[in-house]
């Protein structure tokens, strides 16, 4: 039995059988870029059906075939947290998308501020990469990435049972903010854009009952690096690394 070493996403069904046909895209990566022949295994997820090794049916310049052999792992769903934050600059948003895909978020909801300085959002791109960093960090799920929503209309809809984090830079720590003993549950983390919330979003974040304040530390933190360091802190007091 060939060893599989390279992971694909494909929105396909998966289950002992099942033949998967390939995009040219991906006809290309495996066969043209990673050299892949007929008989080698891969591994593929869809997100639903957990991981699956695959073997090589056809391989062509420009299409393929890939057939489904055993399940490899079930589908493990990340903790119920979902990330909302300002878009910065085009790579560093790419950095956030990629990151929170291998901190396990949820669902990634980028939202626009008062004070939001980026450039045309290509949600599709964001998408893209949040199923290569699914392929890359070995997870069977990918999540949820929305189209950009004004931060007001969205926090007007709030669900009641789903907490946010807001890490505000003014307040006590993450560790002294956070429920001790704390159970997975529908949380949030909001990250504010560079040049920090206007008055009127944080009395308006202020107001809801579902928020819990928090600071990231001492020191004022780029957007990137405010994503990274709160999910890994939530993680670890309250979600699944435990």
């Amino acid at each position: 039995m060939a060893d599989a070493k390279i992971r694909l996403y494909v929105d396909q069904p998966l289950g002992e059988g099942q033949v998967i046909a390939l995009s040219e895209g991906q006809a290309n990566y495996l066969f043209a870029v990673m050299r892949l022949s007929k008989g080698a295994a891969v591994l593929l997820f869809n997100g639903e059906a957990g991981e699956w090794r695959a073997e090589v049916l056809e391989a062509g310049k420009r299409k393929g075939l890939l057939v489904c052999t055993n399940q490899t792992a079930p589908l493990q769903m990340p903790p119920d947290l979902w990330l909302l934050f300002a878009p910065i600059k085009k790579a560093r948003t790419d950095f956030i998308v990629e990151k929170a895909t291998e901190l396990g978020a949820a669902r990634i909801m980028p939202v626009q501020t008062r004070f939001t300085n980026a450039d045309r959002i290509r949600i599709d791109k964001l998408r893209a990469h949040a199923i290569e960093a699914a392929e890359q960090c070995g997870g069977t799920f990918v999540p949820q990435v929305d189209e950009v929503t004004p931060l007001a209309k969205l926090l007007a809809s709030w669900p009641e049972d789903r907490k946010i984090l807001w890490c505000n830079e003014h307040l006590a720590g993450v560790a002294e903010a956070l429920p001790k003993g704390g159970t997975l549950g529908p949380w949030a983390v909001l990250i504010g854009p560079e040049g920090g919330f206007a008055e009127a979003e944080k009395a308006q974040l202020a107001a809801m009952p579902q928020v819990v304040q928090a600071s990231l530390g001492p020191r004022i933190l780029r957007a990137d690096t405010a994503v990274v360091s709160a999910l890994t802190l939530w993680q670890a007091h309250l979600g699944d690394w435990g």
